[in-house]
């Protein structure tokens, strides 16, 4: 079990730090230095927050820090320190007092409650690898450019996740027979009151599915500030708009939430590709779920010299929960493949390491990677496309030259 130290910790110096920067001028830190993502617009400042690494800034208040892309080939498991940071509202919490935090559980319930921060951590727990992954991931390629954070690709992550099942808390509430959803909200808010506060909501069934968790750990140490301390909501493959951070209040709903984060925001295409061609009217939508499967080099960067000869490629591969079962890669654009060797299975929703000999003559060389998951789902050679940047898992393409 974490520590109240270990939490203070985590927290600890984090809300003096905000006092003093978030609702100030720009960034918490100098500015160390500037980064280039590969499209238009894409010089980046590389800034340092509490309890974080430099990483990229795409916006101040509310933070949206992106992962720099060679943290991947570090490891499976991101590092809490450079694990990337996405609010949605600039009303964060600069204190929180471990020993008085709690969350409530309400609703079409039997048994309403309230449990402390101390009695949550003190029951059955459970662990799980997952991808944690914004649904702006790599909007920054849109093509043409579609509105909202123009991030890279490093809007994700993998950690070990450790906490209660939601179903635990709901079981012991005990859900009435007319719930339908299950609605989240946390501690952060809106500075304005003309802004809608930020809750979102799951179906019943998946609320229940017993993989849904609160964490209180992440990669063996308690939550960072920036990432949700003390709780956050983890809902294994599906996007970060649903890991609700700060988690206060579960409701249990026997109508859908009327949120504007559900009816209005991260919406996708109600089609099979989730993508309609660039000036379309977009004929219906859902909310955004799932991942779809993608998959990345890690061990080269774009724009990278190698020497020629055998070329040592690592990468990653991950999706939505039914688990990896093949990668291959191209050294020629795409006109022939070799399958890649997988590297050990943490679980269906974690990165999924591959490995892969090559051998490169002297020149330019376009390494593709493209993945395959347990029923067959794969990636597309061109990006699709829809008005919200999201869902994009095109098989990338990484431009080198060896000499």
């Amino acid at each position: 079990m974490t520590t109240r130290r270990e939490m203070l910790f985590s927290a600890g110096g984090a809300a003096m730090a905000f006092g003093v920067g978030l609702m100030g001028e720009g960034t918490l830190a100098a500015l160390a230095d500037t980064a280039a993502l590969p499209f238009a617009n894409g010089q980046r400042a590389l800034v340092t927050y509490p309890g974080k690494r430099p990483l990229l800034q795409l916006s101040a208040r509310p933070p949206q820090l992106e992962t720099p892309f060679s943290v991947f080939n570090e490891g499976i498991f991101t590092p809490n320190d450079a694990f990337f940071v996405r609010y949605h509202l600039a009303g964060i919490p600069t204190e929180i007092d471990p020993d008085t935090y709690a969350i409530e559980i309400a609703g079409s319930v039997d048994t309403p409650f309230t449990i402390a921060l101390k009695d949550l951590m003190a029951m059955e727990s459970v662990e799980l690898a997952a991808v944690h992954q914004c649904s702006g991931n790599s909007r920054g390629f849109s093509a043409p450019r579609v509105g909202g954070g123009q991030a890279g690709n490093g809007m994700m992550g993998c950690a070990l996740w450790k906490g209660v099942a939601l179903k635990t808390l709901l079981n012991r509430a005990g859900v009435k027979d007319s719930a339908k959803f299950v609605a989240f909200e946390g501690l952060d808010g809106p500075v304005l009151d003309s802004t809608p506060d930020f809750a979102k909501s799951l179906e019943i069934a998946h609320a229940l599915d017993g993989e849904v968790m609160i964490a209180w750990q992440m990669n063996g140490t308690a939550l960072p500030w920036l990432n949700g301390y003390p709780v956050k909501l983890v809902v294994p493959g599906y996007f970060g708009t649903y890991w609700v951070k700060h988690l206060s209040k579960i409701t249990v709903l026997d109508e859908p939430l009327e949120s504007f984060w559900m009816k209005m925001a991260y919406r996708i295409p109600d089609n099979s590709c989730d993508c309609v061609e660039p000036g379309e009217k977009v004929a219906s939508t859902v909310p955004i779920n799932r991942f779809a499967v993608r998959s990345f080099i890690t061990s080269v960067l774009e724009g990278d010299q190698v020497a020629a000869g055998p070329l040592a490629l690592r990468g990653i591969a991950f999706d939505g929960g039914y688990g990896i079962t093949e990668v291959d890669v191209s050294t020629d654009g795409g006109m022939t493949w070799i399958a890649a060797k997988l590297g050990k299975d943490l679980g269906k929703y974690a990165f999924r390491e591959w490995t892969a000999a090559v051998t490169l003559p002297r020149g330019d060389a376009a390494l593709r990677v493209r993945a395959v998951n347990r029923i067959g789902q794969s990636q597309p050679m061109q990006a699709l496309w829809n008005p919200s940047g999201y869902m994009r898992n095109v098989v990338e393409t990484t431009h080198v030259t060896a000499v």
